[in-house]
This record gives structure tokens, sequence and C-alpha cells, in this order.
């Protein structure tokens, strides 16, 4: 790569840009690869090897070398996330507006797939906090549901909707994060080919989709809630003109951030509203272009809409017994059922799934436990991930890492077993899924859709 890879017109606004050095810049794309971070997942300890720590982000770690996490079966048992390193600055703008966590909170992820940002915020919630996690693209919403179950929580929910279909449910959230679709100038060093995709017209187009998506979603953000927006692009257009029409069109201050110098970060403020804005250069931070601010909204926009539901289906008690059996302190669980399925979420979040279920289309709620057959339990590959599971309540074997890469490709797996029945195959203490344990076999329920595909590599 050289110099002129770099789209036509690119540097002409970046270079007005406060703190960027063109030189550096083009230094870090031409000698840097981009480095390798991983999120550690809090409520799973393990003995995932770290490195240098991200410095805005206590979970996140820079690795020497990029491994191959496809044959890790730590990553497939949601110990860790791999996670650009500029990204997780979002986890250290939430904890700096939410210093106290004892008053529980609903945070809405707008943007959410495939859910690197989403599982950083649920990393600093508590299970009396909701997260709603949306994804607009249906295609794009099985991953979204797939590392939110890796992480375990059940706290969260999953949506596939536009963003004006919130706009019915007024203040219903604490905290809103739009990681807004854009131009993608951010990832250039990542992935050179987005140079070839990027263009003014493209960034106008973005500006625009950009201000329709925070106007529609603006309604269902509570009275002195935060808004955090970020992209991954160096535009102006699309980062600091978007904070002075979001100050403008709304009542909304600027939030700003404290930061170290020695973090490299660079902060920006809009030339109108001195809104704060913080802007990530390769060369300057271990990471990718980002562009992220925390706004704080001053007016309502109405009570929240006026739907109470507390009405519970009328489970067969008998039935529930079974259920419950297999979750822990599942007096903090509401039970429901969508289908044949058995879920559970939270108790306290009953009522906010009940007014979701009303507006949107829900993909994902809590933890699916299962389906009843008589009086057994056929479990579901969330329940064996969840951090909610009984494990009292089934058989577990233990997987060496060769055992378990045949077990998540779903090869035979070469084990002496003497249990019968259900089983969670686990590695290292955390579980990968499901297999059924058999006088002269094992059935793998590992996930068809997930399954690795490749072969591993040669020692």
């Amino acid at each position: 790569m050289d110099n002129y890879n770099f789209p036509p017109l690119f540097f002409e606004d970046l270079n007005a840009e406060p703190g960027f050095d063109r030189q550096n810049f083009i230094d870090a794309h031409l000698a840097e690869a981009a480095p390798t971070s991983i999120r550690i997942n809090p409520f799973k300890p393990s003995a995932t090897k770290t490195n240098g720590q991200v410095p805005w982000c206590t979970e996140g770690f820079y690795l020497d070398a990029r491994p191959s996490f496809t044959f890790d079966p730590l990553f497939h048992a949601g110990a860790y996330y791999v996670q650009e390193a500029s990204s997780m600055f979002i986890s250290h703008i939430l904890n700096t507006i939410r210093p106290d966590k004892s008053d529980p909170i609903k945070v809405l992820d707008l943007c959410a797939a495939p859910g690197g940002k989403t599982t950083l915020l649920n990393s600093a919630m508590q299970s009396t906090d909701l997260l709603v996690a949306n994804e607009i693209i249906k295609t794009r919403v099985p991953i979204l549901s797939d590392n939110l179950n890796r992480w375990g929580t059940t706290n969260t929910i999953v949506t596939n909707n536009d963003p004006k279909d919130f706009n019915t449910i007024h203040s219903l959230f604490d905290v809103i994060l739009v990681d807004a679709p854009c131009s993608g100038s951010g990832m250039f060093r990542k992935d050179p080919a987005a140079m070839n995709e990027w263009s003014e017209g493209n960034v106008t187009l973005c500006h625009q989709r950009q201000e329709r998506i925070l106007e529609d979603i603006y309604p269902t953000l509570k009275e002195d809630g935060y808004l955090i927006y970020s992209t991954c692009s160096y535009s102006h257009q699309e980062n600091e003109d978007i904070l002075d029409w979001l100050c403008t069109e709304f009542d909304l201050e600027s939030i700003r951030i404290p930061i170290y110098k020695e973090w490299g970060i660079v902060e920006a403020e809009s030339p109108v509203k001195k809104a704060w804005g913080y802007r990530f250069y390769p060369g300057k931070v271990k990471g990718e272009g980002l562009f992220a601010a925390c706004l704080r909204k001053k007016e309502s926009s109405g009570g929240i809409s006026n739907y109470k539901n507390n009405a519970q289906q009328k489970l067969p008690a008998k039935e529930m017994d079974i259920v419950k059996a297999y979750i822990n302190n599942a007096d903090d669980f509401y039970f429901f059922k969508v289908n044949d399925d058995w879920l559970a979420i939270n108790r306290e979040h009953k009522e906010s799934l009940n007014i979701l279920h009303r507006h949107l289309y829900i993909k994902k709620s809590g933890v699916r436990i299962g389906k009843l057959a008589g009086k057994d339990l056929i479990p579901d590959h969330e329940l064996a991930l969840s951090l909610a599971i009984n494990k009292d309540a089934v058989l577990s074997t233990a997987l060496s890492k060769e055992q378990a890469i045949q077990y998540l490709r779903r090869d035979n797996i070469d084990i002496a077993v003497s249990g019968k029945g259900w089983s969670l195959m686990t590695y290292e203490g955390l579980a990968l899924g499901w297999a059924k344990l058999l006088p002269n076999r094992i059935n793998n329920y590992y996930p068809k859709e997930i399954r690795i595909m490749s072969s591993p590599p040669t020692p």
C-alpha cells in the first residue's frame, strides 16, 4: 500500500481537523498492522492469555499476534470477545455517566450487530439493568443473538426493527447508544477495500441517514437520559456536524468525558455548539479510527406509553416445576412460553418485555430454556451457555482441547463416558453446549449453523 491508495479528496477536510497529523496517519497505515485486541467476559472467568491492557477499558487487552480464534474453545464458550480496541471507549463513557450503579437502568443499543458494543455495554451492567439490542438488518440478527448467547447473561432482549418503530415508545431508555452506519473511513487500515467505497457523496448520504436515525430514536430517550453517538468515520460531516445538528434541533447538552493525555485520544469541539467529541487516529492511539460523543437530554418526550400488562401466561404448575429445576434462583425469574419453547428473563424486566412486545419484533429475550417432552426437558443451546443454568441439575463432561474441537465441529468425540442422558460439554470449566450420552455413542447437539466448518491447523 502507498499514499496514493487513499481516496481522492479524503485528506482535504481531514487536514483541518484538530490533532490530525497527516504523515503520522499515513505512516501508521503503511507500516503498522492493525493491532489485535480482545475483551474478557467478566461473568466467565477463564485462563485466557492476555498482554497489555487497553487503557480506557479494564477488560480490554492487546495480543502480540492474532491467533486462530476459531480453534480456541474458550472463544466459543464466551470467555472473551474479539473487539477493536478503540470501540471499547464506549464502556469508559458508560462508566463515566453512571458512577453509581444502585439504580437500575434500561439501555438500548440501536445498531447492535454483530454484538461487540452490545456485550461491552452488558459487561458494565447489573442483572437488574435491561439491555435491548436492536439490529435493523434481518440477516445480521442471528450473529448478534449468538454473541449474546455466548456472553451468558439473561437481562437482554434482541429486536429486529427500523429506528422509526421505536418512536411510539416514549421515555423508556436511560441510555441509548447509536453506533451509526457511516462511510467507514476509520476502518481503512483494517479493511483496505473500504477505501474503494469511500466518496464525498457517500459521506453526505450517511450524514442524512444518521440524522433520520437520531430523529426517530429521540422520543424513546428519558428526560436526563444519555445519548452516546459513535461512528467509525473521520468525516466532520458525520461527526461534529451531527453534534451541532443534535444540539440545535433537540434540547441536548454535551457531556465532557475525562481522558488522559497518554491515551492519545484527540478531544474536539463542534464549531457551532461547542459539543465535545473524541477522535481516535491510528498512529496516535493503538487502535482504529473512531469518533464518540455523549449528550444528555434536558426535556421530556412525555410519559411512557400507557401500557401495563401484568397478565401472566397460565402455565401448568407441574411443567413449571420441571423447568424451574434447571435455573439457579428460579424465583428471581419470570417464566413464559413462545410456542413450545420455555424462556425466562429476570423478573424485574417482565413489564418492559410486555411493552416492547407490543411495539417491536422480538427475536430473543432472556434465556431460551428448551422444550418439554413429557416429564423431560430437551434443553436449548442458550441454556447451556447461560449464567442462569443450575449445573447441579445436569450431567457435565469435561473435554480436552482436541475433544472440544471435535465437539465444535460436530465430529465424533473420542471419549469414554460413564453417565447417561443430556450432558453439558465443558472446556476448562466453561460450557460449550449439549450432547446426549448413550450406552454406545454420544449424540452431538452443537447447533449445525454455528459449528466450525474448517479443519484445525496442523501443528
